[in-house]
């Protein structure tokens, strides 16, 4: 099987800088001004924070998860290390969520799913949330969204959970492959395509006729200082460092969803924003689904 990324996407989280503007707010850096912050929009009558479904933290908490145990144990998260995920440190993300949970939008929840995602992304046009996390896709998505007038993208990696700390930002990518085991009459062909799709002219297609940013030198010289893109894929040269998101391939277990958008990991969250679980309890579902896969 040939297996190749594709393109590269950014995450974090979303803003409109006009209205950080126009309150002569400031950006926050880590949790703590975070929260500042939200204690301030909330005199304003702003929420803090707002998801468009929780399929969106698997990028967002795995992101949060290398801030709170840095890399190396963040590996060892990602391949089911009880032990890791039993620290105190990888609990402080999820008492971070936790947190957000007192400043989320009151619709939010209602609206996390396939039919209603788009409300919750239009909250932050509306000026009636302040962040959101999502990709490079979300402007797009959002196009002919109406706006408030001086709307203005911004684009932040994750705060950090300390001051002297590193910010993340997770890596989006898709793949191109050729199948092992398809009855296709070309692979020959096929292979000589994705070979072509790395060179120079294919990645001035890509990105001009669709704002995609494939993983080689040239495709990132295609941006200019004047693309919306920029300002996603500045994001490591403005100090964040960037994190892969995925658990590590693992036989499936009857009766334990741990990683889908439904799932104990990410699913809980909207349980935790409602107040109907609290984040003691999603930590021990977590960490009890966690010890089946660590054998």
């Amino acid at each position: 099987m040939y297996l190749a990324p594709i393109n590269y996407s950014p995450c974090g989280l979303f803003y409109n800088e006009g209205l950080f503007t126009e309150k002569g707010w400031e950006v926050p850096k880590t949790w703590n001004e975070m929260f500042e912050l939200g204690e301030k929009a909330k005199k304003e009558g702003i929420a803090l924070f707002t998801y468009p479904t929780t399929g969106y933290f698997d990028a967002f908490f795995s992101a949060l998860l290398n801030e709170a145990v840095g890399p190396e144990k963040y590996l060892k998260l990602m391949n089911y290390d009880t032990a890791t995920w039993k620290e105190a440190d990888t609990k402080k993300a999820f008492e971070t969520v936790g947190t957000l949970a007192k400043y989320i939008e009151k619709n939010t929840v209602s609206n996390a799913n396939k039919e209603g995602f788009t409300k919750n992304q239009q909250l932050i046009l509306d000026n009636k949330a302040l962040f959101c996390p999502n990709g490079t896709w979300l402007p797009g998505e959002m196009k002919d969204a109406p706006r408030k007038d001086g709307f203005k993208w911004g684009f932040m990696a994750l705060p950090k959970l300390t001051t002297d700390g590193d910010a993340y930002s997770t890596t989006f990518s898709e793949q191109i492959y050729i199948p092992e085991k398809s009855n296709a009459d070309n692979k020959a062909l096929a292979k000589e395509f994705i070979a072509f799709c790395y060179s120079d002219e294919a990645a001035k297609l890509f990105y001009e006729n669709g704002g995609a940013v494939m993983p080689t030198d040239y495709a990132s010289k295609l941006i200019k200082d004047t693309d919306e893109n920029k300002l996603f894929y500045s994001v490591v040269a403005n100090g964040a460092k960037t994190n892969p998101v995925g658990f590590a391939a693992a036989d499936a277990i009857e009766g334990v969803d741990l990683t889908s958008a439904d799932g104990i990991l990410y699913g809980t969250v909207n349980s935790v924003m409602t107040g109907n679980k609290t984040v003691e309890q999603w930590y021990n579902a977590v960490i009890e689904a966690v010890q089946k896969y660590d054998k």
